[in-house]
């Protein structure tokens, strides 16, 4: 996480942006009930992105997301960049009975997308993940669609759904992989404050982390002691 920018105190954005799907899907292999949702998963398509490499098409094609008209109201959980609480697992019976959705749009174009036309009763924001899709691989928060569907539900306890649907997508099983230890600090916590406190706490740590080992000084090999002693 050495390249990682990130910022304390901070709950920022984490609604899907443009993401890969050059690559085959690949199906489940777990067996557990739940792994495909019976609550609504949908999402707001603003046309951003590249058909080709966006993962909420994909989903689309696949049946597995249901497209919303741009002011089409939606009465579940919302990812967008304009709400005010961090994704919880005290969300968890909002998503059971009302769903989640999120925004399909360019990250390069955040600021020009009309969001507020979205009017989200639940809006969420998700705290700090690092993508491993193709387009935006190794930046914090910068989440595909599929990438933030599934953070939401593995921290709102639908950990097999999370995993069913990553594994529509060959490169999804890095993103559980690299965010493991975050996604189930996440899911271990009780509300949007508790998130967030836990997420600081983690920045904080790994920041601390590099700072220690950016002051440790050079030594030299011991084969290089070695030579020099002859």
């Amino acid at each position: 996480m050495n390249d990682l920018e990130t910022k304390l105190g901070e709950c920022k954005l984490d609604t899907p942006a443009a993401s890969d799907e050059t690559s085959s899907s690949n199906s489940s292999s777990s067996d557990e009930e739940d792994e495909i949702p019976t609550y609504t998963v949908a999402m707001w398509d603003f046309n951003q992105c590249d058909p080709k490499k966006c993962s909420g098409r994909k989903l689309e094609r696949m049946k597995l997301i249901k497209s919303l008209k741009i002011k089409q109201r939606f009465p579940g959980i919302v990812l967008t960049p304009v709400a005010k609480k961090c994704v919880s697992p005290e969300d968890r019976e909002i998503i059971m009975t009302k769903g989640v959705a999120v925004v399909d749009c360019s990250w390069a174009k955040i600021d020009e997308t009309p969001l507020g036309a979205l009017k989200a009763t639940h809006g969420r924001l998700l705290p700090f993940l690092v993508a491993t899709n193709p387009i935006n691989y190794g930046k914090p928060y910068q989440l595909s669609c599929v990438e933030a569907i599934a953070a939401t539900m593995y921290i709102t306890g639908f950990k097999s759904s999370a995993l069913f649907y990553m594994n529509k997508f060959s490169w999804g099983h890095s993103f559980v992989e690299l965010n493991q230890e975050l996604l189930d600090i996440y899911s271990s916590c009780t509300d949007s404050t508790s998130v967030v406190a836990a997420q600081n706490k983690y920045i904080e740590e790994e920041q601390l982390k590099q700072q220690n080992r950016n002051t440790l000084p050079d030594f030299p090999s011991s084969s290089d002691d070695e030579e020099d002693s002859e």
